[in-house]
């Protein structure tokens, strides 16, 4: 199932989360959702949410999973799968995250933002939330670091 995450994890590694929008530019000049690489990692990501490989645990509003832990094979990102449609619990990103959100249902936003990359700078905390829909997010931290609050 690595596997299904690597092109994620190689667009994600080394970028500067410091900068949002300069991070976000850099991650859809990598792998842009609309491309066919990106539609086939989707494709795949949606696949294993529908044979309950990925997002199996808890319930609405928030199923989730960890695919992985920080590790040298996931380039020091720790993998969580979320199957959203409301908020979440508050959490703090000591390193920033880089998220991957994909459209399941309606027309729906994470943070305000639309399917497609999301980028939180280091530091940041928030409570993760999804409006408008249903939205399957992979979540790639940096270091495996986020703290509940």
């Amino acid at each position: 199932m690595l596997d299904t995450f690597q092109p994620l994890i190689q667009a994600a590694t080394g970028i500067d989360l410091t900068d949002p929008e300069a991070a976000k530019a850099e991650l859809y000049g990598r792998l842009d959702p609309a491309s066919e690489a990106g539609k086939a990692v989707t494709a795949a990501l949606v696949d294993l949410l529908e044979k309950g490989e990925v997002a199996n645990r808890g319930e609405a509003p928030v199923k989730f999973s960890r695919a992985a832990k920080a590790t040298e094979e996931t380039n020091d990102f720790s993998i969580d799968v979320v199957d959203m449609t409301g908020p979440g619990p508050r959490h703090l990103h000591p390193n920033g995250e880089i998220n991957w959100c994909i459209a399941l249902e309606g027309e729906p936003t994470f943070q305000g933002q639309p399917p497609g990359w999301v980028v939180e700078t280091p530091g940041s905390e928030h409570v993760p939330t999804v409006e408008g829909g249903r939205m399957l997010i992979v979540y790639l931290l940096p270091g495996g670091a986020m703290q509940f609050l």
